[in-house]
């Protein structure tokens, strides 16, 4: 019996702070990379994608990041 499937890891790039699309409030965001994997018997063995995602802390809003925006995020602090 052979046991596969998808497991997904979130890493935190930055927290940044600036006003939510959704919730209009000004709040801390956390900028994630999530790596999504195949895994073999529950180990995470090749990664098939990556995604970076903005996470508003004060409505829980997710948004796909494209990933020139976010590493520039990441390295400057700043949108």
């Amino acid at each position: 019996m052979l046991i596969f499937g998808l497991s997904s890891r979130d890493f935190l790039m930055a927290t940044l702070v600036f006003l939510c699309e959704r919730c209009h409030q000004q709040g801390a965001h956390q900028l994630l990379r999530r790596v999504r994997r195949i895994s073999l018997f529950f180990v995470p063995l090749i990664p098939v994608g990556t995604r970076y995602l903005d996470v508003c802390t004060v409505c829980g809003r997710t948004a796909d990041v494209p990933r020139e925006q976010a590493e520039r995020a990441a390295a400057t602090g700043r949108v």
